[in-house]
């Protein structure tokens, strides 16, 4: 009788567990589409299923940020990053030596800034470093975390006198910071990934910034031949463009 028990126990686990990913499959292909809704009517009942699945909450996460582009109000906006946030925070939980789930924070916070003020800004500059070199140091062949230390680099080497005084005050001594390093860190991300054409872009926006306009107009252009790939590229694209409209 015990027997038999145990035996049904394994089988609703390994039905549970093929359900979970069956749905991850086809929340998998709504994600290649980028239908971040679709996606997310597969993924959340995996979840169910699979909570402390580390991999399962960083698509979740991604979801959330994916589905900011199409709603309307900044509230809105807001909400649904701070919805992936706290999939993100659960996938470092589950996993803290999984480099996702830090560059999952990381790119949250990147897609937040923009909704804040200067403080909050500031504040989440610093999560957004802490978070990229923690996921450089744990998988150093990841490009997207090494575009977001670049990233970082840039924006704090771009400050005015205002906002660096602001930075003082949130980091305590405001961190070295370069649009020298930015480079570097963006040429490692294009080694990593040469068909990621927002390494080029914002490595030309880099290069803008330091007034080396010949270089930026070769980056930038770079960036914006190349084909659309992901869900943000049309996007990173109209920022190149504003760039060099600017030289």
């Amino acid at each position: 009788m015990k027997m038999n028990i145990l035996f049904c126990i394994a089988g609703i686990a390994l039905c549970s567990s093929g359900l979970a990913n069956d749905l991850v499959r086809q929340g998998d292909a709504m994600d290649q589409l980028f239908k971040p809704d679709e996606a997310l009517k597969h993924y959340l009942p995996a979840e169910k299923q699979t909570p402390q699945d580390a991999s399962l909450l960083v698509k979740i996460a991604r979801q959330y940020v994916f589905r900011m582009d199409d709603l309307k109000t900044n509230a809105d906006k807001m909400s649904s990053a701070k919805t992936a946030l706290s999939y993100a925070q659960r996938a470092v939980k589950a996993a803290p030596n999984n480099a996702d789930g830090h560059l999952a924070i990381a790119i949250v916070y990147g897609k937040m800034t923009p909704l804040m003020g200067n403080r909050e800004k500031i504040e989440a500059s610093k999560k957004i470093k802490e978070a990229a070199e923690k996921a450089t140091k744990l998988n150093p062949g990841d490009d997207y975390a090494w575009h977001l230390l670049g990233r970082w680099h840039q924006a704090l080497a771009g400050m005015n006198n205002i906002t660096r005084g602001i930075a003082r005050l949130v980091y305590g001594e405001l961190p070295t910071a370069s649009n020298e390093e930015a480079v570097t860190c963006l040429k490692r991300a294009i080694s990593l990934k040469p068909d990621r054409l927002i390494h080029y872009i914002e490595l030309g926006r880099t290069y803008a910034q330091m007034g080396k306009k010949e270089e930026a107009r070769k980056e930038i252009n770079q960036g914006l031949s190349m084909p659309n790939r992901e869900k943000d590229d049309p996007e990173t694209k109209r920022r190149g463009r504003e760039t060099l409209q600017s030289l």
